[in-house]
């Protein structure tokens, strides 16, 4: 019997052997991810990412990205973009859903459809000053996948598992990250 060959559009033989080439040289793998944000009114902000450090020396990406951040009108903003807590979920639902398709590619599963579905939910009272006693951050995160692929619901649940366990993102927000901030008057 022949096996079908699984295209997900990941090479994951490239993977693979990054893993291992990283194994012979661990300071390779420091990696230093950049984000430059300026405010433009009100509670509009343009981040723009392009530049960062790993393998060892600085990299580019090929096109420079912006992200357009703001409130909604309900916040009495002008809503030119997500919300930072938007962009949030728009990191961790990438990240997963990335995460399944290298490992289905990686483990021989076609898919056909990969969807995944956030929300999280939130009490503003914190951010707003309102409650000193109510967290700033998401109460929970919920992740709902709709995966259409040749394998079992096993195996299925199998693959969101490993890209919930690889996921950077996941693990920024489950886990505690230091955070420093300095202020610089121009």
């Amino acid at each position: 019997m022949t096996q079908a060959t699984v295209d997900n559009g990941v090479n994951v033989g490239a993977l693979l052997e990054a893993r291992e080439a990283l194994r012979e040289m661990p300071e390779a793998a420091q990696f230093k991810w950049r984000a430059s944000c300026k405010w433009q009114k009100g509670t509009h902000s343009r981040t723009t990412i392009q530049n960062f450090f790993g393998l060892g020396q600085e990299q580019k990406h090929k096109t420079e990205f912006h992200f357009e951040a703001d409130h909604p009108e309900v916040f009495a903003s002008e809503d030119l973009g997500a919300t930072p807590v938007e962009l949030v979920l728009a990191g961790l639902a990438s990240c997963l859903t990335a995460g399944v398709a290298a490992v289905a590619q990686n483990r021989g599963i076609q898919l056909r459809s990969v969807e995944a579905e956030l929300e999280g939910t939130m009490d503003i009272q914190g951010i707003l000053g309102v409650d000193g006693d109510v967290r700033n951050g998401y109460n929970d995160i919920k992740v709902t996948f709709n995966i259409d692929a040749d394998a079992s619901q096993e195996d299925i649940e199998a693959l969101v598992a490993q890209s919930q366990k690889r996921s950077a993102v996941y693990d920024v927000i489950t886990n505690p990250t230091d955070v420093s901030v300095e202020v610089h008057k121009q």
